[in-house]
């Protein structure tokens, strides 16, 4: 079983802690990382590495995501967890001061999944990844990651506006990094 710590709206622990399965039937805040890989392509354009949920997850199956995403399990924080979820589902080793902190980003949905419902209220940690990335050369975690793409950060915003059902992205962090590659130049 996975174990989650609840959260406040500013990320801090309250000292409850819970079964993930519970924090989703209830919607209680709970923290994840979002780690955004990120390229320029030769046109100027920024491009997100996004991968492809394997279609046995329990939310959002088959769905193209965020380049990787998790949950902070009991007792952990935002940046390990960042730093372990690129290692665990795309086999990237990244340091700590090769991830760039973008900020904080509060996130709700509701829908059902199985049969059940299941609310997701997260408090994020945002950061981006702009290190070469061999989608070719990466190890993707079969039970979490189906496979990855490029695809131009002007094409996510087109997606997550139409509100496709293959896309479950979110429209504020996609705006977290056109800030920081508009105030970065």
């Amino acid at each position: 079983m996975e174990y989650l710590d609840i959260r406040t709206k500013d990320g801090r622990v309250t000292g409850e802690v819970k079964e993930r399965t519970k924090v989703h039937e209830d919607g209680d805040i709970h923290g994840t990382s979002h780690v955004w890989i990120a390229r320029i392509n030769a046109e100027g354009e920024c491009e997100l590495l996004l991968q492809k949920r394997s279609a046995d997850k329990d939310a959002y199956p088959g769905c193209y995501d965020i380049s990787s995403a998790g949950h902070l399990p009991a007792g952990q924080e935002y940046l390990p967890s960042a730093i372990r979820e690129l290692s665990e589902e795309l086999g990237i080793s990244a340091r700590e001061e090769e991830l760039i902190f973008l900020g904080l980003h509060e996130g709700y949905s509701e829908e059902i999944f199985y049969g059940k419902p299941f609310r997701n209220h997260e408090i994020s940690h945002v950061y981006l990844y702009d290190r070469p990335v061999d989608i070719e050369k990466l190890h993707l975690q079969e039970s979490e990651v189906e496979s990855v793409k490029w695809m131009s950060l002007s094409r996510c915003y087109e997606e997550s506006r139409k509100k496709n059902p293959k896309y479950c992205l979110f429209p504020e962090e996609l705006d977290m990094i056109r800030e920081y590659y508009e105030h970065r130049d």
